[in-house]
């Protein structure tokens, strides 16, 4: 087993990496609160803790996502420089993403499941808002 093997195995910090076509609900998720331009949603995405995204495949998802109906785009050329797009969500783009948010809070109850098997002294963050009986 060679260095670099004998190290992946051994670190237990190991990023497998963001399910499959998560970008897709985060991109949606950001659409619903604001409609913006790939460049500005790109960002967001990176602040929410993707480590990196591929201009060309965002605009790529940009561009399927609108053929699927799940967002609409409009040129904005308002602002000096180049015209830009600017994309908003629809309402089969809100449909789309709440059937993630459901699947996803299925998986959450999973997890919860796994770490309380495998760590029983790991408790999952609870939002004190959320689950305060605290009146504010």
């Amino acid at each position: 087993m060679d260095s670099k093997q004998e190290t992946t195995k051994n670190d237990k910090s190991v990023n497998l990496g963001t399910p499959k076509n998560f970008l897709i609900p985060i991109m949606l998720l950001h659409l619903r609160d604001l409609n913006s331009h790939g460049y500005e949603l790109m960002q967001k995405i990176t602040q929410f803790g993707f480590d990196s995204v591929d201009q060309g495949n965002l605009y790529r998802i940009l561009r399927q996502l609108e053929k699927d109906a799940m967002v609409t785009s409009v040129w904005d050329t308002t602002s000096g420089g180049p015209a830009k797009r600017i994309y908003t969500i629809t309402a089969a783009g809100e449909q789309y993403l709440e059937v993630w948010a459901s699947s996803l809070g299925h998986y959450q109850k999973m997890l919860d499941q796994f770490f309380n098997l495998y760590n029983p002294f790991f408790t999952p963050y609870k939002s004190p808002l959320k689950d305060s009986d605290e009146e504010y």
